[in-house]
C-alpha cells in the first residue's frame, strides 16, 4: 500500500483515505445484502455463540422455495463456454465482468458501504459490516462511521436495506457475535451489547469489556477479533512502522486475550503474542481450538527476508517485529541483534501484496476447494497488483493451515481462486475483507467502491 504519514508514523501499506483515487466511487451508500443462512434450504437455522451455524431446524410448511442462488437475476456463472449473467439483474448494480472466477462458480452484487473492512454474520444470518472514517491501512473512502445491518428478507440475493446499526464510530473494525452479545471495537476499547438473532437496533446499553492501551497506533489502530472453541476472545494490537528495536522491546504489535465480560480480572486484556507490527485480521475456524492472525510486517524489506505471515496464535510467541524477519534472521536495516527465539512461519506472503483477512470454508464447496482457509490480498498501492482471492489448504486432522507462500513469485501450496482487481484500470474497488456466510457462500467487500459480493458453487 502506498505510504502514507500520520502522527509521524510512515507506513507503506496506506492510502490516505482523503486523496482522490480513480477507482473510489462516490455514489451514496446502496442498499444491499445476504440470502439468509438456512433458507437455501428452506430451513432456518441455530447458531453457536460465534454466530457460526451449526444445525438446521425445521423452518415450517409455509417457507417460501428459495432458487439456487447462482440462478437468481443478476448472477454471474462462470461456465466452460465463458461467463453467462442471468437475466433479470438491476442495471444500477455495478458490473462484477472484471472478475475471474474457476468455472463451476457464481457471482452476485450484494450491496455497497464505503470503506467496508470487516464483515460478520449474526445469528439470525444478517451480514453486519464495520465501516468506519478513520484513516488506516488500506484507507476506503465514503466510511459511515457505524456498523451496519444488511437483511436479505426477501430472499432475492441482494440486501434489502443498509442500516445503522450503531453510529458515531468512526474508529471500528472489529466485530463479534458471541455470548449472547455483539462485541464491537470503538477506538482502544472492546464494547459489547446484548444481541438476539434477527435484532435490527441495539435491545440493550453497551458496556466495555476491555481498554487495550498498552500502545496506541495512529495508524493501525484497528482490533480485529474472533473467539476460540474455548471461549478465549483474541484481539489483534497494532504497532508501527517506524520502531526501534529495542532489547527486551515492550509489548507493542500483537495479540491481547480479553475477558469475555466486563469486570473481569484483566480490564485491559492479557498480551500473549508479541513482535508484530500490524495483525489486521484474527479469526478462528471450529473444531480444534485454533486461531489465526494476518501480520502486515515491515514495509520494503522484501528484498532482504521480510515476509507478511499468516499464524497460529499461541501464547508466548514472538514474531521478530521490529528486530527480525523471522527466526535468525535479523531486518537489513537492524544491528547484530539475536533472532533465534523468534517464532517461523509456514505460511508467507510477498511483502506489498498485503493480505488483508481470513475465513474457513467449512464443507459445502466442491474439490479443491472444501475445507481451505481462503485469504483476500489487497494487491500493492498504485497497481493493486496482486489483488486476489487465495485457497490454503488446512489439515483435517490437526487444524493446521499447510504450509505454502508466494514470496519467491510462484505460488507454493495454495491456489488462486479469484482475480481480475488488478487490470490496471483501478476501477473494481479492492478487496479488502471476506466471510463465508453459514449457507456457505462466501463474501467479500471492497473498501474503495465500496461493493459487497458474493460466491458460490454453480452444483447445489
Amino acid at each position: 500500500d502506498a505510504a502514507v504519514t500520520d502522527a509521524a508514523v510512515t507506513d507503506a501499506a496506506v492510502t490516505d483515505a482523503a486523496a482522490s483515487d480513480a477507482a473510489a466511487s462516490d455514489a451514496a451508500v446502496i442498499d444491499a445484502a445476504v440470502i439468509d443462512a438456512a433458507a437455501m434450504d428452506g430451513a432456518t437455522a441455530d447458531a453457536g455463540s460465534d454466530g457460526r451455524v451449526d444445525a438446521p431446524r425445521d423452518a415450517g410448511a409455509d417457507a417460501p422455495s428459495i432458487p439456487h442462488p447462482c440462478d437468481l437475476p443478476g448472477a454471474v456463472q462462470f461456465t466452460a463456454a465463458g461467463p453467462i449473467t442471468v437475466p433479470g439483474g438491476s442495471p444500477s448494480w455495478p458490473s462484477l465482468a472484471f472478475l475471474r472466477l474457476p468455472v463451476g462458480f457464481c457471482a452476485h452484487y450484494y450491496g455497497t458501504v464505503g470503506n467496508a473492512r470487516q464483515l460478520r454474520f449474526a445469528p439470525g444470518g444478517e451480514l453486519f459490516v464495520a465501516s468506519p472514517t478513520r484513516l488506516t491501512t488500506g484507507g476506503g473512502l465514503n466510511g459511515q462511521a457505524a456498523i451496519l445491518a444488511l437483511p436479505d428478507d426477501n430472499l432475492d440475493g441482494v440486501a434489502d436495506q443498509s442500516i445503522a446499526f450503531l453510529g458515531s464510530l468512526p474508529n471500528t473494525v472489529g466485530l463479534l457475535f458471541a455470548n449472547g452479545h455483539l462485541y464491537y471495537q470503538d477506538q482502544t476499547k472492546v464494547m459489547r451489547l446484548p444481541y438476539a438473532s434477527g435484532e435490527r437496533s441495539p435491545s440493550g446499553p453497551s458496556e466495555q469489556v476491555a481498554d487495550i492501551v498498552y500502545y496506541s497506533s495512529a495508524l493501525h489502530w484497528p482490533k480485529s477479533m474472533d473467539i476460540a472453541d474455548d471461549g478465549s476472545i483474541y484481539v489483534g494490537n497494532g504497532g508501527d512502522q517506524g520502531e526501534a528495536c529495542t532489547v527486551p522491546h515492550p509489548f507493542h504489535g500483537g495479540i491481547v486475550q480479553i475477558d469475555p465480560a466486563p469486570n473481569g480480572p484483566h480490564p485491559g486484556g492479557q498480551p500473549i503474542v508479541k513482535g508484530m507490527r500490524d495483525p489486521i485480521s484474527v479469526r478462528c475456524p471450529r473444531g480444534h481450538n485454533r486461531c489465526f492472525a494476518i501480520e502486515l510486517a515491515k514495509d520494503y524489506t522484501a528484498g532482504s527476508g521480510g515476509r507478511e505471515k499468516l499464524v497460529p496464535i499461541h501464547a508466548g510467541d514472538d514474531w521478530g517485529f521490529p528486530c527480525c524477519a523471522t527466526a535468525n534472521l535479523p531486518y537489513a536495516d537492524v544491528s547484530p541483534t539475536d533472532c533465534s527465539g523468534v517464532n517461523s512461519e509456514s505460511n508467507s506472503f510477498l511483502i506489498g501484496e498485503t493480505p488483508f483477512d481470513l475465513d474457513f470454508e467449512r464443507g459445502p464447496w466442491p474439490a479443491p476447494w472444501t475445507g481451505r482457509t481462503f485469504v483476500v490480498t489487497h494487491g500493492a498501492a498504485g497497481s493493486w497488483t496482486g489483488a486476489r482471492l487465495l485457497a490454503i489448504p488446512m489439515d483435517p486432522s490437526s487444524g493446521l493451515l499447510q504450509p505454502s507462500t508466494d514470496t519467491g513469485g510462484t505460488d507454493i501450496g495454495m491456489l488462486e481462486f479469484a482475480t481480475g482487481w488488478d487490470d490496471q484500470t483501478l476501477t473494481h474497488g479492492r478487496p479488502a475483507a471476506l466471510a463465508f456466510a453459514p449457507d456457505g457462500r462466501l463474501f467479500v467487500a471492497n473498501d474503495y467502491n465500496g461493493v459487497i459480493f458474493w460466491i458460490a458453487p454453480l452444483a447445489p
